[in-house]
This record gives C-alpha cells, structure tokens and sequence, in this order.
C-alpha cells in the first residue's frame, strides 16, 4: 500500500521520460527507422496521457507492451514497402547514439544484425526482441502479439535458431574491431589489393544502400573478388569522398562516416568473423537515412 501511494506521487510526465530510452531502443530495432521509432515514442506517450495512470500497476510493462505493439502494426505495413524498395534495404544508422546499457543489447544495435532481423517475420523479430534483449516474460510477449504464451515461445525458438544459422555470435573486442576497420580502409584508400583481399572471408558480402536516390549496387554483391572489384571502384571514380572520413561510433560498434562538401555522403560498417575477417560489410549512402549522420562531421 505504501508503495502504491508513493507511485502515485511519482509525475507522470516523469515516469514516462525515465523510460523514453527504452521504448525508443526497442522501437528502433523493430523497425530500422529512427523517425518511425520516434513516431512509436510520441504515440505511446498520447496513449500515456489518456491512460488511467493510477490503474496502471507497472509503468514500464504497459508503456513496453503499447510500444511494442505499435511497433508491430507500422513493421507490417514497413515490411510491404520494402519488398519494392531499390537495392538492399539497410537499417538507418545511429552516429554517436548513447551506448547501449548491457552488451546483448549492444550486439542487437549493429546494421549486421539489425539487417539480419529483416528475414524474420514480423512476429518472430517482435516476440526475439522483447524477450531475449529486454528482458520481457513470454506473458507480457503474448500480450504484445495477442497471442497465447505458448506461441510465443514457439516463435522465440525459431527466430533464435535462425539467428544463429545466419549469424553465429563471435563477439569482438571493440579495440580489435577498431584496428580492422582502420586496416580495412587503408587498404581500400591505398588501392592494396593484396592486403584488402586478405581480409576478407571468401564468402563475404557487401549490403549498398543507395535507396534509387545514390549510387549503390542493385543487388548485394557476394565473394571476395567481387566486394574487392566494387570497393576499388567507389575509390577511384570518387576520391574527395573517400578524403573527408572520421571514425564515429555506428550503432554501437565502430564505424566510418564519410563527407562531401561537408554533408554525409556514406557511412559504413563492417561484421568480422570469430578468425578475425570480414564477413560482411554495410555501405549506407541513401540520403534520407543520412540527416542525422551530418551532426559533428
């Protein structure tokens, strides 16, 4: 009872800014976008106000279970779109966003994984998420989806087993990963074709993003030979592109922004494998996913 009276003190303006952070983390990852995440965020907060805040046991499990569901309705109608989208479809990029608090959610931030979340289906990618990087029980899940518990778990199993499949977890030493993104670029700026092809996984693939309004590749392009020949091209037909570059922080790992006439142009990311080589790269130069990236260049 005391508890409850002291809640009810608590302003309600502030409970929902105490957990703002994680209803945008979990709203991104759902869906790749920072202005639908920030949609889901103002939505939930009108929902707040309308709420009988003092019937309200646990703030955060219906503020997480509104969000999640708004989440899942704009991933459906996302989901339609994308299948006639130009090119790969990359997640938009948080430059220099606030680190995640704990490393599952840190790995479940990349553009490697978050792309990787596209090949599940809406439910599987929802249900994943809240259950096994926030923490969620399979109860509130089932509320999220209006499903039943058991369900939930059914889709919680695949979605991991799929995840795993397609991307074994090889968590890398930020300093290590560094060091090979630095390496990667030197030797794609300095045209050292030995060096760049010893890096990379024979099976690697380059995402490009270019969304119809960049250059980028059509398709991903897959293999060594074929991600080498694509990266020597970008660096010999635009060399002022490649000149104005900084390291940044790219969805909680290390990554490049590069400039052009002091506008983001292009930033990349790249997944390395547990031997150390690059398995994957993410080239995002869509313009519309790049506004936010043109702070602090």
């Amino acid at each position: 009872m005391e508890a409850e009276s002291r809640r009810r003190l608590v302003d309600p303006l502030d409970q929902f800014n105490e957990l703002r952070p994680a209803l945008f983390s979990l709203a991104y990852r759902i869906l790749g976008q920072r202005a639908d995440a920030e949609d889901v965020v103002q939505e939930a907060f009108l929902r707040w106000q309308a709420a009988p805040i003092g019937e309200i046991h646990s703030p955060k499990s219906y503020l997480m279970t509104v969000a999640g569901r708004l989440s899942l309705d704009a991933l459906k109608a996302a989901y339609r779109k994308r299948e006639q989208y130009i090119e790969p479809w990359l997640p938009e990029p948080l430059v220099d966003h606030p680190a995640p608090d704990t490393v599952e959610r840190a790995e479940s931030l990349s553009l490697a994984f978050l792309h990787l979340l596209e090949t599940l289906s809406p439910a599987e990618r929802v249900a994943f998420l809240l259950h096994d990087v926030f923490d969620a029980g399979y109860r509130a899940v089932a509320d999220v989806l209006e499903s039943n518990q058991a369900n939930c778990r059914q889709l919680v199993a695949r979605a991991r087993q799929h995840l795993r499949e397609n991307r074994p977890r090889y968590p890398v030493d930020r300093a290590r990963h560094e060091a090979i993104l630095r390496r990667f670029l030197l030797s794609c700026s300095t045209g050292d074709l030995e060096n760049l092809t010893s890096m990379l996984k024979e099976d690697v693939v380059l995402y490009s993003d270019g969304g119809g309004r960049a250059r980028a590749a059509l398709n991903p392009v897959y293999g060594a030979d074929r991600v080498v020949k694509f990266l020597f091209g970008v660096a010999k037909k635009a060399p002022p592109y490649l000149s104005a570059a900084r390291l940044a922080d790219v969805n909680g790992e290390p990554g490049v922004v590069f400039a052009f006439n002091g506008v983001t142009a292009a930033v990349v990311t790249i997944d390395i494998a547990e031997d150390g080589k690059v398995r994957g790269i993410f080239w995002v130069v869509n313009p519309e996913k790049l506004a936010q990236a043109e702070i602090d260049i």
